[in-house]
């Protein structure tokens, strides 16, 4: 079967990672459909992929636990893999609405599972998230313990556990879990990016504080451990993490229809930025000046969090190849042009 004769569902296609992801697996030869509901997704993002791809993109408006029109949009299409996106990510509000973060992430996944078992398709790549490991020093390595500190974090976690029952009770499930660290950055073509209403990352505020819509970064605490007091995160390139999906996907498409895997990667960098790097970084790849305040740690906050993407490197020839600045750059040539993100008030 060529790439073209290959049927793949993205859920949640419409979003930040989403969207990247539906042009790498287009620019690669295969067949794409985008799923969203569009709450926390525009659905203007689908005339901007069918723009850099030139590609007629089939989308789908339903929500996942509509078990339902899943059922009848999966008899139709007979889909060869799903990669899941959807789900709602902010770690702030999922402390505050627990209840709507398990509905739907993994009441969600659960519509979802059952439908892809009740038409035998057996391939998923699900985004999971570094969220899922108890807090420990760095690198973090898959095989480090388990144990998320907020509701948005559990979600993945309890996704995680449940693919892993399924797994282990079937027969010829392939499955690969895919544990992301922070995404940053946006396509080339500036057409796409990120587009939260109120953003809980640090390169998403900052993008806003340069074009004006924030007065300045509020930077939580200059007394960490680390090299100049602030808290440091392992940021990769949102299209080297669209691309690590590629390889995911590729591995498991690979496959005998009788083999069965589980396969579970860190995507990262392997390296950190400190909140601070990060402000400079985006200066200099702006000519931006990001005004900022120092104001107290807030709980439950690490010193340093970073991945060892050793593993996705040796099994799946994957590695984040994207600079900082590239990121940075990228970041606000996205903002610049789409002030408003993708609303045109």
């Amino acid at each position: 079967m060529n790439k073209s004769e290959i049927k793949i569902l993205c859920t949640g296609g419409a979003g930040y990672i989403g969207s990247h992801t539906v042009i790498a697996l287009i620019e690669e030869g295969y067949s794409v459909h985008i799923l969203d509901n569009f709450s926390n997704s525009d659905p203007e993002v689908v005339n901007r992929i069918e723009k850099i791809t030139k590609v007629k993109v089939p989308f789908f408006e339903i929500d996942i636990r509509d078990k339902e029109k899943m059922l009848d949009l999966f008899s139709k299409e007979r889909y060869n893999a799903v990669i899941h996106f959807a789900g709602l990510k902010a770690v702030g509000v999922s402390v505050s609405k627990p209840l709507e973060y398990y509905e739907n992430n993994v009441v969600g996944t659960i519509r979802l599972l059952e439908v892809m078992k009740e038409v035998n398709c057996n391939i998923l790549v699900f985004s999971s998230s570094a969220t899922v490991y108890l807090p420990k020093s760095t690198p973090l390595l898959e095989t480090d313990p388990l144990g998320a500190s907020n509701p948005y974090g559990q979600t993945k976690f309890m996704i995680e556990l449940i693919m892993k029952d399924i797994y282990s009770a079937s027969e010829n499930k392939k499955f690969s879990i895919l544990r992301y660290f922070n995404p940053v950055g946006c396509h080339p073509s500036s057409l796409i990016g990120e587009d939260p209403e109120e953003p809980n990352n640090l390169l998403p505020y900052i993008q806003l504080v340069s074009i004006g819509r924030k007065e300045k970064l509020f930077v939580f605490g200059n007394d960490w451990p680390t090299r100049d007091g602030t808290g440091v995160r392992d940021y990769i390139h949102v299209t080297d993490l669209a691309n690590g999906h590629v390889k995911a996907l590729e591995k498991l498409l690979n496959l005998s229809n009788t083999d069965k895997i589980l396969d579970i990667y860190n995507l990262g960098c392997g390296n950190g930025i400190s909140v601070l790097e990060m402000v400079k970084n985006f200066e200099n790849a702006s000519g931006k000046q990001i005004p900022y305040e120092i104001i107290n740690r807030r709980p439950g906050d690490l010193a340093s969090v970073i991945a060892d993407p050793s593993k996705a490197e040796k099994e799946l020839g994957w590695k984040a190849r994207h600079s900082i600045f590239d990121a940075c750059k990228s970041a606000y040539n996205w903002q610049f042009n789409n002030p408003n993100g993708y609303s045109k008030k």
